[in-house]
């Protein structure tokens, strides 16, 4: 007995496979982009791609009158890439990787790296 299954749903099974590869892909380029800790894992990075697929193939549908953007074409990559990355950047803002809640509001919050320079470079002179 032979079981093949119905069209429509190799279809589906064909579309999220590609989706799910071409999200992985569009993530890890605007991590690439925007380097740094993050604290998602593979599947924040899928979503994150996913999501920024659909952010940046709408907005350049909507800013070119309707015209259909695949996102498997140079165009789609580039904008999708766009996409993540404004995600990726409002994920750390929101995040609390940019600002930290000090005594007088908000205050930029300086990398570690340079906080331990900081450090290290001071010079006390007692009296």
């Amino acid at each position: 007995m032979d079981a093949q299954l119905p069209p429509a749903v190799h279809q589906f099974a064909n579309d999220a496979l590609v989706w799910v590869g071409f999200g992985t892909l569009v993530g890890l380029m605007a991590k690439a982009i925007m380097p740094g800790r993050d604290p998602g894992g593979a599947v924040a990075t899928l979503c994150m791609g996913v999501g920024g697929t659909v952010i940046g193939c709408s907005t350049l549908m909507w800013f070119t009158d309707g015209q259909r953007v695949t996102p498997i074409s140079p165009m789609g990559f580039v904008v999708a890439t766009v996409g993540a990355f404004v995600l990726l950047f409002f994920y750390r803002l929101l995040g609390g990787r940019f600002f930290v809640e000090g005594d007088g509001g908000t205050r930029l919050r300086m990398p570690t790296y340079a906080r331990r320079r900081a450090r290290t470079n001071v010079v006390r002179i007692d009296e």
